[in-house]
This record gives C-alpha cells, sequence and structure tokens, in this order.
C-alpha cells in the first residue's frame, strides 16, 4: 500500500451514495488522488468539475474520470455501484439477484488490471455484495470489507445520545448483524463516557426496559425506509461512513469499526460476511472483534445469519444457471 502522502482511492458508481462519498472525501482530504467510474460518464465528467472547485478549501487532492486500468495502483476501490433500493418498502434483499451479475462483471474488471489494494463495498445489500466481491476477486478476506452496520450503529449512536441529550460521540454503540431487516441492536455492550448504559436511565427515558430498547431499535432499523421515502435514497450518512473506513485505511488508524467482516467461528457462525465490530488498518479487516452477547442477543445474530446464508446459496444457484 502507498504511503499516506499519495494514497489513491477509485470510486465505481457516481450515484447519491459515490457523490456522497466523493464531496465528503474531499473536504476531509482522506487520500490525495480520487478517481471516479461509473457508466454515466457525463455525470462523472460534471461532478470532477465541481468537486475541483472545493479544491481550494480543502487538502490538495487530485481528483480525475477513471477507468478500470487506474484500479491497477490504486490502494482502495470503493464500490457504490448497483440498483439502489425502491421507495414503498423495497428491501436491500429484494435487490441480491438484480446486483450480483453486476458486481461480478465489475469484479473482474478491477482484478484484471492488477489491483491489490483493498476493496470497501457500500452497495446493497452489502453484507451480501461484500460475500460476492470475495469470492469473485479471490482476495484475502482481511482485504474485502463491507460497509455493514456502520451506518445503523452510527444511527444506534444518534437515537441513545437524543434520548440522554448527550454528544452522539460519547456513545459506544454497535448494531450487529445484517445491514436491514435482520440487524440487532447489542444493547447489553452500549456504554455512554464508559459507563453501562443502565446507570443513565430514568423514569422518563426507560433505556433500562426491555420495551423502550426494542423501540429504539426498531427505529434505527426502519429509519433508511422513512429516509427512502422522504427523499428518495440515503447518501450523506453511508457516504460519511465510507470515508471514515477509507481514513482508517489509510492512515493505519487499527480503529474498532463496525464493518461487515468475514466470521469463521466467530458468533457460532462460519463462512458469511455480517456486521459486527473489527480493527480496521493498513491491512483491512486486521481483527474481528466478538463481543459477547446474551441468549436473546446471539438468537438474533443466528438469525440474521440463517436469512442471508440462505439468500446467498439461492442467488449464487440462480447466477450459476444464467
Amino acid at each position: 500500500m502507498s504511503e499516506i502522502h499519495d494514497a489513491k482511492i477509485i470510486l465505481i458508481g457516481d450515484g447519491s451514495v459515490g457523490s456522497a462519498f466523493a464531496y465528503h472525501n474531499v473536504i476531509t482530504g482522506v487520500g490525495r488522488e480520487l478517481g471516479i467510474i461509473d457508466i454515466n460518464q457525463d455525470k462523472v465528467y460534471g461532478d470532477v468539475l465541481d468537486l475541483e472547485d472545493a479544491t481550494p478549501f480543502s487538502p490538495r487532492k487530485h481528483i480525475f474520470q477513471a477507468t478500470y486500468e487506474d484500479c491497477k495502483d490504486a490502494d482502495i476501490v470503493v464500490f457504490t455501484a448497483g440498483i439502489p433500493q425502491k421507495p414503498g418498502g423495497e428491501t436491500r434483499l429484494d435487490l441480491v439477484d438484480k446486483n450480483l451479475p453486476i458486481f461480478k462483471d465489475m469484479i473482474g474488471q478491477v482484478v484484471d488490471s492488477g489491483f491489490d489494494g483493498i476493496f470497501v463495498v457500500a452497495s446493497n445489500p452489502v453484507d451480501i455484495l461484500t460475500y460476492a466481491t470475495w469470492k469473485f476477486s479471490g482476495f484475502p478476506s482481511e482485504k474485502v470489507i463491507g460497509t455493514g452496520t456502520s451506518l445503523d450503529s452510527a444511527r444506534f449512536r444518534v437515537e441513545i445520545a437524543k434520548a440522554l441529550d448527550v454528544d452522539p460521540r460519547d456513545v459506544t454503540a454497535y448494531i450487529l448483524g445484517e445491514h436491514g431487516d435482520t440487524e440487532f441492536g447489542a444493547w447489553s455492550h452500549v456504554l455512554v463516557g464508559g459507563q453501562p448504559i443502565e446507570k443513565f436511565a430514568t423514569s422518563d427515558n426507560r433505556l433500562d426496559q426491555q420495551a423502550r430498547q426494542d423501540e429504539i431499535t426498531d427505529y434505527v432499523r426502519n429509519k433508511a425506509y422513512d429516509i427512502i421515502n422522504g427523499k428518495g435514497a440515503t447518501y450523506y450518512g453511508i457516504g460519511s461512513c465510507i470515508n471514515r473506513i477509507c481514513r482508517a485505511i489509510l492512515n493505519n488508524e487499527r480503529a474498532t469499526l463496525p464493518v461487515s467482516a468475514l466470521l469463521e467461528d466467530n458468533y457460532q457462525q462460519d463462512d458469511i460476511y455480517i456486521g459486527t465490530p473489527a480493527i480496521i488498518g493498513s491491512q483491512g479487516i486486521e481483527q474481528v472483534i466478538e463481543l459477547e452477547l446474551t441468549e436473546r442477543e446471539q438468537g438474533f445474530m443466528d438469525n440474521s445469519a440463517n436469512a442471508m446464508r440462505k439468500i446467498i446459496e439461492d442467488s449464487f444457484a440462480k447466477l450459476e444457471d444464467k
């Protein structure tokens, strides 16, 4: 991997999420080169011109319209391409059969370029497409990272912070499992200022009560649908999450982030990508952190993993039949 001073990121997919990530990336100065690939080349051309107008107000960066050949010496390839969720209740898992063939083609072109960096996957359904990226690329699992439950965990922290009237940055809280309808909150590990959440419970916020915790978790789980129904897509939050993962990689932060990582005898699961805290550094996923779950939480994890495993088996079988 290149040193931070000349780190290169290639973004594949210049839709709403890709554009939001690109803007956040430019403004925060993560990396020194940002190349953008999309089938809509006019959109990429316009975004490159627009983004470079922000460079007088941000750290120096070379922004350019890229091709797959430019992936050869990239440190990170970010995937945001694919067909997005539609308003009206379409789930992330509904997108599997639409996006798997697209991903297989894109990954093949990236690998053929000679790329040997780290994949960061944000396209939905992210856990399954991260698994597909690992399988299609043949890369080591530590070099294939999905955004997983990073956005869900951020939403979780926001809601807990609202309930307590504290800064979300002072809340440590993780959503685990699928980035989607079977995700769950690991309430047994929620900390505020380093203290267990129960110490902050009152008769008003009821944060020590199961019903109140389930209410918050349900809101977090369904927040994406509220955003999609309101404005058509979610992109600011996930764009920030992608950039945070890239920063941890390029700065070798060894930061603990909730991502989609391959489980290998973790949480009583194996051979599946799913949302969990992991240490992220210059080598990608440097360690999966397995939280000690309650019996109820372990049941949720089993349910989430089993639901995704069934869809992976069915979708890959359909792909092979084509």
